[in-house]
This record gives structure tokens, C-alpha cells and sequence, in this order.
């Protein structure tokens, strides 16, 4: 029986150990899935005593993604890329290898959702490590145009630096400038619905037949995907699936299997 995890702070709440029980049962593969609660001050010696107990992986959740990437002695291209790991692999070298995949999972659920990304405008609502950590996977889907729209403008600026290569495509607004568009797809990403607050959005800024989609899922999606039917989005989307999906890719790097993911959000839902 091999040993895996996730870890974050808070975890009670955390659906990744059903998850993963279900990817399990689903392949036949033999595993222990739990769930690691720790602190910023103690991330890496949680990490080390799970390892030496023989764990041989770890799903990394807030607030250590940018900790495992310190951490890990390898990683993922796109692990570099964003600059933030998601997950930890042990495989009996003595290193461990890091990878990022929440944006494989953004992805792959607006494509299961029948949501096209190239040639389209988008907007991203946020610039901390959920908007950077699915970033590059929407670039490079070919979009005609990727607008960042955060509170503190500045911090926006900072994904510029990180993605050099869009230039042209990319742009950067604070909140206080006017919201541009019209957008085909809208993915927020900001933190103010897990606060409660209202992001300041206008109205008008969807085309006809856009998507509006939540990063988180739940009622913290609520009150975004409130103002999309509001707005007339034809398709809003939670974040359960894009959680399904990053995990499954997860799943993939440990195990070499790749599970069906449409039973196990049918089963969530």
C-alpha cells in the first residue's frame, strides 16, 4: 500500500483524499490517500516526516505552493514556468520532483465544458498564484488576447515579467481602470469570493455566448457566478471540475495511469 497526501492550511474542508480513493478504486491501484494539516514554519519538517515514513507523494495547496517549489530538487517545465508546485513526487532517487498542474486541469475542464480558448478575449480576475499557476496553459492555447485585471496593479505587472514571450498578448489594468472587452471568457481567480466581498465588476463586458468561469467551487463561487447570469454568460462554471482535473494529472505522475475524471465530478456534484 503506497502512502500519498495532500497538504495545505486549512485541509478539514480538503476533497482530494475522495478523489483520489475513487482514482484508486477506479484503476485498481493499491493506495493510502490522506490529508496533512501544517504551518508555513513547519511545511518543509511536515513534508520530511512524511517522506521518511515512506510517502510517495504529496498534492501541495494553499499556502505552500511557492514553498514546494523551493522545496522540490527537480521540477516540470511548467513547474519553472509559474514558478509554484502542486505536486511533490517521491520515486526512491533521494530527490523529489515537482510539478505544477492546475492549469492542465483549468484546461482540460473549459474543453470538457465545451469552452474554446483560442482566438478568444479572455479576462483574469487576480494576479496571486491561482491566476499564475494556470496562466502559461492559457497562453498557450493561442488566445487572441489575456487581460489581468487586479487590485493592486503592480502585482499584475509582475506576471508581465513572468511571461515575456506574450507580449502583445498579454495586459495588465488595476481595478480603478475601466474593465475593457468585451470578453469571451471570464476566469476569476481573485480571492474576494472566499472573503465574501463583491469583485467590482461593470456590466456589459461579456459577448454573446461567453463563459464565466470560478477557479474555486462551492458557495465561495456563488457570488461571481451570480453577476455572470446576471450578465447573460451562457456557460458558468464552478471550480470542481478544474479541482478533478488537476488532481487526475496529479494521479498520472505518481502512477503512470491516467483515471477517468467525469465519474468521480458526477459523483462530487
Amino acid at each position: 500500500m503506497d502512502n500519498y497526501a495532500v497538504i495545505g492550511n486549512p485541509i478539514a474542508h480538503s476533497l482530494s483524499p475522495r478523489i483520489h480513493a475513487q482514482f484508486a478504486a477506479q484503476t485498481g491501484q493499491a493506495l493510502d490517500y490522506g490529508a496533512i494539516l501544517s504551518t508555513t514554519e513547519e511545511f518543509t519538517a511536515s513534508v520530511e516526516t512524511f517522506r521518511q515514513a515512506g510517502g510517495r507523494g504529496l498534492n501541495v495547496t494553499l499556502p505552500f505552493k511557492e514553498q514546494a517549489w523551493e522545496y522540490a530538487d527537480e521540477r516540470s517545465v511548467r513547474a519553472e514556468r509559474v514558478r509554484a508546485v502542486n505536486t511533490l513526487r517521491f520515486d526512491g532517487t533521494g530527490r523529489a520532483f515537482g510539478d505544477s498542474t492546475d492549469g492542465v486541469g483549468l484546461v482540460r475542464d473549459l474543453t470538457g465544458n465545451g469552452v474554446e480558448i483560442r482566438q478568444k478575449n479572455i479576462l483574469l480576475l487576480g494576479a496571486g498564484g491561482a491566476v499564475r499557476s494556470v496562466l502559461g496553459n492559457i497562453l498557450d492555447e493561442q488566445p487572441a488576447a489575456v487581460t489581468i485585471i487586479n487590485r493592486t496593479r503592480s502585482r499584475a505587472e509582475q506576471l508581465l515579467e513572468l511571461f515575456p514571450e506574450a507580449a502583445g498578448v498579454l495586459a495588465v489594468r488595476g481595478f480603478d481602470e475601466p474593465a475593457g472587452g468585451p470578453y469571451d471568457l471570464v476566469v476569476n481567480g481573485a480571492s474576494a469570493g472566499l472573503a465574501g466581498q463583491s469583485l467590482p465588476l461593470p456590466d456589459g463586458i461579456l459577448t454573446q455566448g461567453a463563459c464565466c468561469y470560478d477557479m474555486v467551487y462551492g458557495k465561495a463561487a456563488e457570488m461571481f457566478l451570480d453577476w455572470a447570469a446576471a450578465n447573460g454568460a451562457a456557460t458558468r462554471c464552478d471550480g470542481l471540475g478544474m479541482l478533478v482535473e488537476q488532481a487526475a494529472e496529479s494521479f498520472h505522475i505518481w502512477r503512470g495511469i491516467r483515471p477517468e475524471t467525469q465519474p468521480v465530478i458526477d459523483a462530487l456534484r
